[in-house]
Protein backbone atom coordinates (compact mmCIF):
# COMPACT_ATOMS: atom_id res chain seq x y z
CA UNK A 1 0.00 0.00 0.00
CA UNK A 2 1.58 3.11 -1.28
CA UNK A 3 0.88 6.28 0.12
CA UNK A 4 2.52 9.04 -1.68
CA UNK A 5 -0.47 12.02 -2.00
CA UNK A 6 -1.82 14.30 0.23
CA UNK A 7 -5.08 15.72 0.29
CA UNK A 8 -5.25 19.30 2.58
CA UNK A 9 -8.94 20.52 2.80
CA UNK A 10 -8.83 24.71 3.45
CA UNK A 11 -12.61 26.21 1.45
CA UNK A 12 -14.45 26.05 4.86
CA UNK A 13 -15.54 29.94 5.41
CA UNK A 14 -14.20 29.44 8.79
CA UNK A 15 -11.33 27.88 8.35
CA UNK A 16 -9.63 29.50 4.91
CA UNK A 17 -7.95 32.49 6.33
CA UNK A 18 -5.83 30.12 9.57
CA UNK A 19 -3.61 28.22 7.17
CA UNK A 20 -2.57 31.68 6.33
CA UNK A 21 -1.39 32.84 9.40
CA UNK A 22 2.32 33.15 10.44
CA UNK A 23 3.89 31.48 13.62
CA UNK A 24 7.19 30.63 14.97
CA UNK A 25 7.58 27.15 14.51
CA UNK A 26 9.71 24.54 16.78
CA UNK A 27 13.08 24.93 14.92
CA UNK A 28 12.73 28.81 15.58
CA UNK A 29 11.75 30.22 12.08
CA UNK A 30 8.51 32.08 11.57
CA UNK A 31 6.37 30.18 9.09
CA UNK A 32 2.58 30.20 8.32
CA UNK A 33 0.50 27.54 9.67
CA UNK A 34 -0.01 26.08 5.86
CA UNK A 35 3.99 25.40 5.85
CA UNK A 36 3.91 23.65 9.11
CA UNK A 37 1.19 21.28 7.70
CA UNK A 38 2.94 20.24 5.22
CA UNK A 39 6.34 20.00 6.40
CA UNK A 40 4.66 17.21 8.60
CA UNK A 41 2.86 15.53 5.55
CA UNK A 42 6.36 15.31 3.53
CA UNK A 43 7.99 13.89 6.76
CA UNK A 44 5.34 11.33 6.00
CA UNK A 45 6.86 10.59 2.70
CA UNK A 46 4.32 12.81 0.89
CA UNK A 47 5.42 13.96 -2.95
CA UNK A 48 2.00 15.15 -3.97
CA UNK A 49 -0.48 17.74 -2.32
CA UNK A 50 -3.33 18.88 -3.41
CA UNK A 51 -4.75 21.61 -1.32
CA UNK A 52 -9.26 22.18 -1.42
CA UNK A 53 -9.46 25.90 -1.71
CA UNK A 54 -12.10 28.85 -1.93
CA UNK A 55 -12.19 30.13 -5.48
CA UNK A 56 -9.64 33.22 -5.66
CA UNK A 57 -7.56 31.86 -2.73
CA UNK A 58 -4.61 30.13 -4.90
CA UNK A 59 -2.33 32.93 -4.88
CA UNK A 60 -2.29 33.57 -1.42
CA UNK A 61 -1.76 29.75 -0.46
CA UNK A 62 0.74 29.35 -3.24
CA UNK A 63 2.69 32.71 -1.53
CA UNK A 64 2.16 31.29 2.08
CA UNK A 65 3.51 27.71 0.79
CA UNK A 66 6.89 29.41 0.16
CA UNK A 67 9.58 26.77 -1.03
CA UNK A 68 6.44 24.08 -0.85
CA UNK A 69 4.38 25.81 -3.39
CA UNK A 70 5.71 24.11 -6.03
CA UNK A 71 4.62 20.69 -4.86
CA UNK A 72 1.20 21.63 -4.61
CA UNK A 73 -1.94 21.18 -6.77
CA UNK A 74 -4.91 23.67 -6.30
CA UNK A 75 -8.07 21.90 -6.14
CA UNK A 76 -11.06 24.59 -6.23
CA UNK A 77 -14.64 24.07 -4.56
CA UNK A 78 -16.56 26.39 -6.32
CA UNK A 79 -19.38 26.64 -3.58
CA UNK A 80 -18.58 25.87 0.32
CA UNK A 81 -21.58 22.50 0.31
CA UNK A 82 -19.82 20.75 2.99
CA UNK A 83 -16.41 19.06 4.43
CA UNK A 84 -16.72 16.07 2.50
CA UNK A 85 -18.04 17.84 -1.11
CA UNK A 86 -14.50 19.56 -0.61
CA UNK A 87 -12.81 15.98 -0.14
CA UNK A 88 -14.91 14.68 -2.94
CA UNK A 89 -13.15 17.36 -4.97
CA UNK A 90 -10.03 16.05 -4.69
CA UNK A 91 -11.22 12.64 -6.22
CA UNK A 92 -9.13 13.24 -10.07
CA UNK A 93 -6.19 14.61 -8.45
CA UNK A 94 -5.91 10.98 -5.86
CA UNK A 95 -7.01 8.93 -8.79
CA UNK A 96 -7.45 4.67 -7.14
CA UNK A 97 -4.44 5.57 -4.84
CA UNK A 98 -5.03 5.53 -0.96
CA UNK A 99 -4.31 9.21 0.47
CA UNK A 100 -3.18 11.27 3.25
CA UNK A 101 -5.96 13.24 4.62
CA UNK A 102 -5.09 16.44 6.62
CA UNK A 103 -7.33 19.47 8.19
CA UNK A 104 -6.16 22.90 7.26
CA UNK A 105 -7.08 24.36 10.80
CA UNK A 106 -4.99 21.70 13.16
CA UNK A 107 -1.30 21.82 14.06
CA UNK A 108 -0.13 18.31 15.15
CA UNK A 109 2.67 17.90 17.75
CA UNK A 110 4.32 14.25 18.25
CA UNK A 111 5.49 13.38 21.80
CA UNK A 112 8.66 11.09 20.32
CA UNK A 113 10.79 10.86 17.87
CA UNK A 114 8.13 9.99 14.78
CA UNK A 115 6.11 12.62 13.32
CA UNK A 116 2.17 12.26 13.74
CA UNK A 117 1.47 11.87 9.99
CA UNK A 118 4.04 9.73 10.06
CA UNK A 119 3.13 6.63 12.76
CA UNK A 120 -0.08 7.51 11.02
CA UNK A 121 1.23 6.20 7.25
CA UNK A 122 3.15 3.84 8.86
CA UNK A 123 0.19 1.64 10.56
CA UNK A 124 -2.08 2.12 7.05
CA UNK A 125 0.64 0.52 4.77
CA UNK A 126 0.93 -2.16 7.47
CA UNK A 127 -2.88 -2.96 7.41
CA UNK A 128 -3.61 -1.79 4.27
CA UNK A 129 -6.97 -0.40 5.02
CA UNK A 130 -8.14 2.93 6.10
CA UNK A 131 -6.75 4.57 9.42
CA UNK A 132 -8.23 7.76 11.22
CA UNK A 133 -6.16 9.32 13.86
CA UNK A 134 -7.95 9.62 17.13
CA UNK A 135 -7.61 11.40 20.60
CA UNK A 136 -9.20 11.14 23.60
CA UNK A 137 -11.11 13.87 24.50
CA UNK A 138 -12.94 14.97 27.04
CA UNK A 139 -16.97 15.33 26.28
CA UNK A 140 -17.03 19.56 26.49
CA UNK A 141 -15.17 19.39 23.38
CA UNK A 142 -17.55 16.78 21.43
CA UNK A 143 -18.95 20.33 19.46
CA UNK A 144 -15.85 20.57 17.63
CA UNK A 145 -15.19 17.29 16.44
CA UNK A 146 -16.23 14.02 14.38
CA UNK A 147 -16.58 11.10 17.25
CA UNK A 148 -15.74 7.32 16.64
CA UNK A 149 -17.12 3.75 18.34
CA UNK A 150 -15.39 1.01 18.19
CA UNK A 151 -13.51 -1.61 20.26
CA UNK A 152 -9.90 -2.17 20.68
CA UNK A 153 -8.12 -4.15 18.23
CA UNK A 154 -6.41 -7.43 20.27
CA UNK A 155 -3.06 -7.35 22.10
CA UNK A 156 -2.89 -3.64 20.75
CA UNK A 157 -3.61 -0.74 22.98
CA UNK A 158 -3.88 2.15 20.21
CA UNK A 159 -5.96 0.90 17.52
CA UNK A 160 -9.59 0.05 17.05
CA UNK A 161 -11.54 -1.62 14.90
CA UNK A 162 -14.35 1.24 14.02
CA UNK A 163 -18.03 0.37 14.10
CA UNK A 164 -19.83 3.61 14.32
CA UNK A 165 -18.79 7.28 13.20
CA UNK A 166 -20.67 10.43 14.62
CA UNK A 167 -20.64 14.03 13.67
CA UNK A 168 -20.29 16.15 16.59
CA UNK A 169 -22.27 14.44 18.35
CA UNK A 170 -24.41 15.39 21.61
CA UNK A 171 -23.19 14.10 25.17
CA UNK A 172 -26.12 12.14 25.10
CA UNK A 173 -25.45 10.09 21.71
CA UNK A 174 -22.13 9.83 22.64
CA UNK A 175 -23.11 7.95 26.16
CA UNK A 176 -25.45 6.03 24.27
CA UNK A 177 -23.46 5.13 20.93
CA UNK A 178 -19.45 5.66 21.01
CA UNK A 179 -18.12 4.77 24.35
CA UNK A 180 -14.85 2.66 23.80
CA UNK A 181 -14.26 0.32 26.54
CA UNK A 182 -11.00 0.98 28.40
CA UNK A 183 -11.06 5.53 28.02
CA UNK A 184 -11.57 7.46 31.09
CA UNK A 185 -14.85 8.12 31.74
CA UNK A 186 -16.25 11.58 29.60
CA UNK A 187 -13.57 10.77 27.31
CA UNK A 188 -14.49 9.74 23.78
CA UNK A 189 -12.14 8.87 20.51
CA UNK A 190 -12.59 12.05 18.84
CA UNK A 191 -11.20 12.65 15.20
CA UNK A 192 -7.20 13.83 15.45
CA UNK A 193 -8.10 16.11 12.15
CA UNK A 194 -5.26 13.46 9.75
CA UNK A 195 -6.69 10.44 7.89
CA UNK A 196 -5.23 7.57 5.52
CA UNK A 197 -8.05 6.96 3.56
CA UNK A 198 -8.73 4.28 0.48
CA UNK A 199 -10.86 5.02 -2.81
CA UNK A 200 -13.77 3.79 -1.67
CA UNK A 201 -14.34 7.15 0.72
CA UNK A 202 -14.82 9.02 -2.65
CA UNK A 203 -16.82 6.39 -4.11
CA UNK A 204 -19.08 6.41 -1.18
CA UNK A 205 -19.06 10.66 -1.08
CA UNK A 206 -20.06 10.48 -4.19
CA UNK A 207 -23.15 8.40 -3.57
CA UNK A 208 -24.41 11.18 -0.82
CA UNK A 209 -23.83 13.43 -2.99
CA UNK A 210 -26.09 11.99 -5.80
CA UNK A 211 -28.65 11.65 -2.98
CA UNK A 212 -28.21 15.24 -1.53
CA UNK A 213 -31.01 17.92 -2.65
CA UNK A 214 -29.19 20.85 -4.29
CA UNK A 215 -26.67 22.74 -2.48
CA UNK A 216 -27.52 20.12 0.59
CA UNK A 217 -24.18 20.16 3.00
CA UNK A 218 -22.53 16.72 2.39
CA UNK A 219 -19.75 16.18 5.34
CA UNK A 220 -16.85 13.29 6.08
CA UNK A 221 -18.39 11.30 8.83
CA UNK A 222 -21.41 9.89 7.09
CA UNK A 223 -19.35 8.60 4.73
CA UNK A 224 -16.75 7.12 7.28
CA UNK A 225 -19.60 5.27 8.99
CA UNK A 226 -20.74 3.77 5.71
CA UNK A 227 -16.92 3.27 5.24
CA UNK A 228 -16.97 1.26 8.52
CA UNK A 229 -19.70 -1.33 6.90
CA UNK A 230 -18.01 -1.82 4.04
CA UNK A 231 -14.27 -2.82 4.01
CA UNK A 232 -12.21 -2.64 7.43
CA UNK A 233 -11.61 0.54 8.88
CA UNK A 234 -9.04 1.30 11.61
CA UNK A 235 -8.70 4.36 14.37
CA UNK A 236 -5.49 4.77 15.97
CA UNK A 237 -4.07 6.93 18.64
CA UNK A 238 -1.06 8.64 17.87
CA UNK A 239 1.82 9.76 20.05
CA UNK A 240 0.89 13.02 19.67
CA UNK A 241 -1.54 15.70 20.29
CA UNK A 242 -3.20 17.93 17.57
CA UNK A 243 -4.31 21.75 18.05
CA UNK A 244 -7.62 23.28 16.66
CA UNK A 245 -6.34 26.70 16.03
CA UNK A 246 -10.03 27.57 14.75
CA UNK A 247 -11.02 27.51 18.08
CA UNK A 248 -10.87 30.42 20.58
CA UNK A 249 -7.26 31.10 21.66
CA UNK A 250 -6.73 27.88 19.43
CA UNK A 251 -4.05 30.15 17.74
CA UNK A 252 -2.48 31.20 20.89
CA UNK A 253 -1.99 27.61 22.21
CA UNK A 254 -0.83 26.58 19.00
CA UNK A 255 1.42 28.63 19.11
CA UNK A 256 2.29 27.94 22.47
CA UNK A 257 2.94 24.00 22.02
CA UNK A 258 4.90 24.58 19.27
CA UNK A 259 7.16 26.84 21.19
CA UNK A 260 7.31 24.60 24.42
CA UNK A 261 8.27 21.66 22.06
CA UNK A 262 11.29 23.84 19.84
CA UNK A 263 14.61 25.00 20.80
CA UNK A 264 13.58 27.90 22.68
CA UNK A 265 11.91 25.98 24.96
CA UNK A 266 13.64 27.45 27.87
CA UNK A 267 13.22 30.90 27.17
CA UNK A 268 9.52 30.64 26.08
CA UNK A 269 9.07 29.26 29.81
CA UNK A 270 11.22 31.87 31.13
CA UNK A 271 8.79 34.30 29.91
CA UNK A 272 5.28 32.65 30.92
CA UNK A 273 6.40 32.79 34.07
CA UNK A 274 7.64 35.70 34.65
CA UNK A 275 4.40 36.93 33.37
CA UNK A 276 2.14 34.57 35.36
CA UNK A 277 4.41 36.00 38.40
CA UNK A 278 3.25 39.98 37.63
CA UNK A 279 0.01 38.62 37.29
CA UNK A 280 0.48 37.27 40.36
CA UNK A 281 2.02 40.53 42.17
CA UNK A 282 -0.64 42.94 40.49
CA UNK A 283 -3.26 40.70 42.49
CA UNK A 284 -1.78 40.65 45.74
CA UNK A 285 -1.68 45.12 45.05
Amino acid sequence: MQIKKAVITSAGRSQRGLPLQTLVDRDGITKSALQVIIEEAVAAGITDIGIVLAPGDQQAYATAAGAKAEMLSFIEQPQPTGYGHALYCARQFVGNEPFLHLVSDHLYLSSGDKRCAAQLVEVARAESCSVSAVQATRESMLPYYGTVGGRRVQNIGNLYEVETVAEKPTPTEAEQNLIVPGLRAGHYLCFFGMHVLTAAVMEILGELIAQSSGGAMVQLSPALAKLAGRERYLAMELAGHRHNIGVKYGLLIGQLALALDGKDREEVLMDLLELMGGREGRRKT
